[in-house]
């Protein structure tokens, strides 16, 4: 659909040329948005497309198409020096963590992503980033993976950082061949998910050969009407129906035991907050014959080994003074700063390889 060449020389053949002044237009229908100046630059004498870049620094890169699912092919690299590029998409999902490259070495990266709400939103950070040349390609056969699930797994809204869900940091763990769309939301349980339709356009969307992540417990615990269950009835039930909406679309349902808080007893081993929850959760994907990422068991491991101050650096503890954007400090024993939420995505996708789900394995970095 497109070809970007990004930089300060005559564009490559076939390609639009973006420079450090190509700022975002809905009649344009692409380009930068950024608080301050952009640099573009020529390595003279190296070759089209990795002679020149744009050093995208804390910009985002819009391109408007139509909602679906995209492959981007990017060209990220610099001819003379070293470089290191993150890349985050819609809602802050990371696309790319730290990538870097050694003077004179590209690397051509690809990841598919969801447009939503008719654009692919890219922002570019690092110590050195960069963008030599991007490519888009509708890729409406490509797998999807759709979560469900709660704050622990949700996008985190930027005005939050370090706060960070687990599912938000998944997509970078993800080939080409797949795209993550991550539909958690904060306090959501798994009736009032359902109850205000944001199961509805994962529904929608579900096609033969998808995946849907479900985690939920932190939230059916809550005494209200709107979100409470019973973890051996009501919760199972709820539950269920995320199950019969994967198999009516002919996808495949994985269910997750609820990650565990930070709360430790005297003796500085992990309290289990969740009780029956988690079994109910087990039981389920017995009874239903569904594959099982055990979270909960895999989580209770990792923070034991940390220990009441290690997991401070998983969890929201900060200092007064630590977190900008959060200079009185505080003290969060369910949500993850972003170093947490990397970890907890990793514990995922390592179970998530154990299962030996085709075709989804092939898709896991």
């Amino acid at each position: 659909m497109y070809k970007f060449d990004f930089g300060t020389e005559t564009p490559c053949h076939d390609h639009i040329k973006i420079t450090a002044e190509t700022l975002y237009s809905p009649e344009l229908g692409y380009g930068f948005h950024s608080l301050s100046p952009l640099s573009a630059v020529n390595r003279l004498g190296e070759q089209t497309l990795s002679g020149d870049f744009v050093i995208p620094l804390n910009a985002t890169f819009q391109i408007d198409v139509p909602d679906g699912l995209y492959t981007l092919h990017l060209l990220i690299g610099d001819a003379w020096f070293d470089t290191e590029t993150s890349i985050r998409g819609t809602e802050g999902q990371m696309l790319l963590d730290g990538l870097r490259t050694q003077g004179g070495h590209f690397e051509r990266y690809s990841v598919t992503v969801p447009a939503v709400q008719g654009a692919i939103m890219l922002s570019f950070s690092g110590r050195a980033p960069r963008i030599n040349a991007m490519e888009v390609a509708a890729s409406p056969h490509a797998c999807h993976l759709f979560l469900a699930g709660d704050s622990t797994v949700t996008n985190q809204p930027a005005g939050g950082f370090p706060y960070t869900g687990w599912g938000q940091m998944l997509p970078s763990h993800i080939k080409a061949d797949a795209a993550v769309s991550n539909y958690a939301r904060s306090g959501r349980s798994s009736k009032s998910f359902i109850a205000e339709g944001l199961l509805d356009p994962i529904r929608e969307k579900l096609k033969p050969h998808d995946y849907m992540l479900i985690q939920f417990g932190h939230n059916d615990q809550k005494r209200d009407e709107e979100r409470y269950t019973e973890p051996f009835t009501t919760y199972k039930e709820f539950l269920k129906i995320y199950i019969d909406v994967c198999r009516e679309k002919q996808a495949t349902p994985i269910l997750l035991t609820p990650v565990h808080r930070r709360y430790f007893d005297c003796n500085g081993r992990l309290k289990d907050t969740h009780g029956d929850y988690i079994t109910a959760v087990r039981e389920l994907a017995v009874e239903e014959q569904v594959p099982l990422v055990d979270l909960a068991a895999l989580s209770l491991d990792y923070f034991n080994r940390l220990g009441p101050d290690g997991t401070k650096s998983v969890f929201m503890w900060g200092a007064p003074g630590e977190f900008l954007l959060f200079p009185q400090g505080v003290m969060d024993n369910t949500h993850f700063q972003q170093r947490g939420a990397v970890n907890v995505a990793e514990l995922v996708i390592g179970a998530l390889k154990g299962l030996g789900l085709q075709p989804l394995s092939l898709y896991l970095r």
